[in-house]
């Protein structure tokens, strides 16, 4: 929804108080906004330390980062604190039912199903509820885009409940392997929550 403007009534010169010297410009405390190409580098840092630890794998490299955010920008959010990435989101379209192969490298610009690749926080902002926060602006996020029907994931079992707790569900197991590890595939129904869309003042 817009934001209401406050009204500043004029006071007489003798009753203003002097303009402050030296004023610092202060980044704001917490911004979330689309990521870009110059993020890409920030993103892989994080992404690279939550996940090679954890599963030897990245979901996106550097190459395949900077792919995606320079083709569907809008489809990422970037947590910001201070100015610093402490966590994200990175999505492309895809134009079929099920992921296959060819969505972990592809963007699918006529698709309306968000593939979100990755989302990864950074070490020092875990266990703080980031993820669960996150994901809900990009899901409001999602429904502001009149494209968007659904979104998909691919997960390891022992994040489905991290995921279904955001309102996805299980679709089953994905054919997509990644060495030894396999993956369950999740949706998010974007269309089904088209009420909310016309009262989110997208």
């Amino acid at each position: 929804m817009p934001a209401l403007g406050t009204v500043h009534f004029m006071k007489p010169l003798h009753m203003r108080s002097p303009v402050a010297q030296g004023r610092r410009h202060t980044l704001p405390a917490s911004e979330f906004r689309s990521l870009s190409p110059e993020d890409a580098i920030s993103v892989f840092e994080i992404e690279r330390e939550a996940f090679i630890s954890v599963s030897g794998e990245c979901p996106l490299h550097l190459d395949e980062v900077r792919h995606f955010l320079t083709l569907c920008p809008e489809l990422s959010l970037g947590w910001f604190e201070e100015g610093r990435l402490v966590a994200f989101i990175i999505g492309s379209l895809w134009d079929q039912e099920r992921l296959t192969l060819d969505a972990l490298t592809l963007h699918k610009p006529h698709g309306s199903t968000v593939h979100i690749h990755v989302l990864a926080v950074h070490r020092t902002f875990r266990q703080q509820g980031k993820g669960s926060i996150l994901m809900w602006r990009y899901l409001q996020h999602l429904r502001c885009l009149p494209y968007v029907r659904r979104a998909v994931l691919m997960c390891e079992d022992f994040l489905v409940p991290f995921y279904q707790k955001s309102g996805f569900r299980v679709l089953g197991p994905s054919e997509i392997t990644v060495g030894p590890l396999n993956f369950t595939e999740m949706f998010y129904s974007v269309r089904g929550h088209a009420f909310m869309r016309r009262n989110s003042g997208c």
